[in-house]
């Protein structure tokens, strides 16, 4: 199973997963909205030889299978003072 990852010219660090290249008839209507205009990152084998960086190889799979894409959304903010809290200890 190979899919096509696009990235999303409105929202950094999203990507959007298709099953095939420049299909996006399962996408809804709204969503292709807010991510803008897909621009190709990448096709890729979904047989495991190659990891995903920031998203689950199943969960990829099954929502290709189930409802035709995966979006893909950057990592949360890290929250550096509650980093130090934790470490130093809360005073």
């Amino acid at each position: 199973m190979f899919c096509v990852i696009y990235r999303s010219t409105s929202r950094d660090q999203t990507y959007l997963y298709v099953e095939k290249k420049d299909d996006f008839s399962r996408v809804p209507e709204e969503l292709m909205k807010s991510f803008g205009r897909p621009q190709l990152a990448m096709l890729l084998p979904l047989d495991g030889r190659k990891k995903l960086v920031n998203a689950d190889l199943e969960k990829v799979k099954s929502a290709l299978a189930e409802q035709g894409y995966y979006l893909q959304l950057p990592p949360p903010p890290e929250n550096l003072l509650k980093q130090h809290l934790e470490v130093n200890g809360k005073k």
